[in-house]
Parts: structure tokens; C-alpha cells; sequence
């Protein structure tokens, strides 16, 4: 009978994963002070399954951190039907933990209901760090980024950043009706652009049209072209060079990304090419499918 033998995970490889585990659940504590300090005290629902269960703990005090992971369970189930349980375990371990976190802090955190300008602020703030810090180390909240990346999969000349703005159009339009106010929505609104550019702060400072451009150099652009493709469906191009000392040909890969996917796309290119030579540059604006709409 032959043999099975596992590779053991070297211990640099731990600590990247625990590192990752670690900036995770950081960013999901700031998240989750964000809803339960600012945003739920206020009837702020910041767009999401966030705003979602925000709404529904409104309406029947229901513990909001159980509702947003409840409500979460049948897009998990979709993600993985589409993509495979691989793809969402971040996505999963991130939205269990902000989930805990929202219901462990609640009884324990003051709240503040003073102006709610400020409210809408600050928890902009909050927000758009902890999950500026969880997009960075590959993680997500579900919700919306799973819909859209399904519906982008069956439809791909819409945009992803379309359909998460029509189902956030959609939330705000159900905040109106739940709160009877129009200032709700407006503070919602507030809450959700400045969580918008502080998310793009943490991920590298870059405004939401901006981008990061990479270049990958490796013996494995074949395996490395599939795993970007099929884990983040980003269009990959191939150049074509040569290095000067080696006279060898070289097939080079070039692609255009969001900032939060940068590490994502990193951690891809090392699970299959650890002395791959890999460069990231800033772009100012790149324009077509899934980034700034031509003009």
C-alpha cells in the first residue's frame, strides 16, 4: 500500500497564518465598537448585513452580533456552492468574530447619543479601520461581497462595485421605511463614505477609484494566472521578457487590483511560488470592468 505523507507547515508559515488571525480579530473588535458605541445606539445602519440586522434589532431587540452571523449562513452556503469552503474561511472566521464581539461588548461598552453627526463620524471611522484591517490580511464580513462576487461570476459584464452600490441603494431605501426618517438615511450615508476612505486609507491610501497595478515574476505564471482568476476573478496579462544576466524568457504578470486585494493575490502567488519576485505599484486611476466607469 503506498504511503500518504502530509507536509508539515513550516513555522514562518504559522506565523503569517496567526498574524493574519490576530490583525483579524483586532479589526473586528474596532468593528464592532463602531456598531455598538455609535451606529445601533443612533439608528445608524451602515449599509450591509450590518444594516440589516441593525434594523431588525430595532424592530425586535434581537441580539444583533447572532443576527448579522445568522443572516450571513445562507450567503456562506452560496459562496461555497460557487466557490468552493476554501474560499470562505476567512470570510466566515471574520464574520463570527465580529459577531461575537458586537454581542460581547454590548453589555459592557458605553454609548453615545449625543450629536449624531458625530455618531455618523466616528463610526465611519471605526468601521472603515476594522474592516480595512481585515481586508488586509485576506479576511471578510460577507454579506454584500459575496452576493455580488456570485452574481459577478453568472454576469460578469456587471461590475462587482454595481451591484454592491444597488444593494446598499437597497438597505437605505428599507432604512427609510423603518425609521420613518430621512435624516437616518442621510447619517447612514455619512457613516458609510467615511467608512469608505478610511478602509481605503488602511489598505495603502488610495482613493476608491484608485488601484494597485502588479507584476509577477515566477517559473509558475501558468499555476499562478489560474489561482488569481479562479480565487478573485481578476483579468490577468501576460508580457513577455527577459532577464539580462540569465538570457532566459520570461513570461511576466501584470494586474490591475483593489487595494484590499493585494495581500490576497500575495498570499496566492506564495502558496505556489515562495522566490517569486513580485512588485506593486500605485495607479492613479484605472478604468473599466470592476474599477472607475469610463468617462
Amino acid at each position: 500500500m503506498k504511503k500518504i505523507s502530509f507536509q508539515k507547515p513550516t513555522l514562518k508559515k504559522v506565523q503569517t497564518i496567526a498574524a493574519d488571525y490576530i490583525v483579524i480579530a483586532a479589526g473586528a473588535v474596532l468593528y464592532a465598537m463602531s456598531v455598538v458605541i455609535f451606529t445601533a445606539p443612533n439608528n445608524i445602519a451602515p449599509g450591509g448585513m450590518t444594516g440589516v440586522a441593525t434594523m431588525l434589532n430595532y424592530l425586535f431587540s434581537l441580539p444583533l452580533g447572532t443576527m448579522i452571523f445568522v443572516l450571513n449562513i445562507p450567503l456562506f452556503i452560496w459562496g461555497a456552492i460557487e466557490n468552493g469552503i476554501s474560499f470562505l474561511t476567512k470570510t466566515i472566521i471574520g464574520t463570527a468574530l465580529v459577531s461575537v464581539s458586537i454581542d460581547v461588548l454590548t453589555p459592557i461598552l458605553p454609548i453615545y447619543t449625543g450629536d449624531a453627526i458625530l455618531a455618523a463620524g466616528f463610526g465611519g471611522v471605526l468601521h472603515g479601520i476594522g474592516l480595512g484591517l481585515i481586508f488586509y490580511r485576506g479576511g471578510s464580513t460577507g454579506g454584500t461581497d459575496i452576493v455580488a462576487l456570485n452574481i459577478h461570476k453568472h454576469f460578469p459584464f456587471v461590475s462587482t462595485g454595481t451591484i454592491i452600490l444597488i444593494t446598499d441603494i437597497a438597505i437605505l431605501v428599507m432604512v427609510f421605511f423603518v425609521y420613518q426618517s430621512i435624516e437616518s438615511v442621510l447619517y447612514a450615508l455619512l457613516t458609510i463614505f467615511v467608512s469608505i476612505k478610511v478602509i481605503d486609507a488602511v489598505s495603502y491610501g488610495t482613493s476608491r477609484g484608485n488601484g494597485k497595478l502588479m507584476f509577477v515574476i515566477t517559473d509558475y505564471h501558468s499555476k499562478v494566472s489560474d489561482g488569481i482568476m479562479q480565487n478573485l476573478h481578476r483579468g490577468v496579462t501576460l508580457l513577455s521578457g527577459k532577464g539580462a544576466y540569465s538570457g532566459t524568457n520570461k513570461q511576466i504578470i501584470m494586474c490591475a487590483v483593489r487595494p484590499q486585494e493585494v495581500y490576497k493575490i500575495t498570499s496566492i502567488i506564495k502558496s505556489i511560488d515562495s522566490h517569486a519576485f513580485v512588485i506593486v505599484t500605485t495607479a492613479g486611476i484605472i478604468k473599466g470592468e470592476g474599477f472607475v466607469v469610463n468617462s
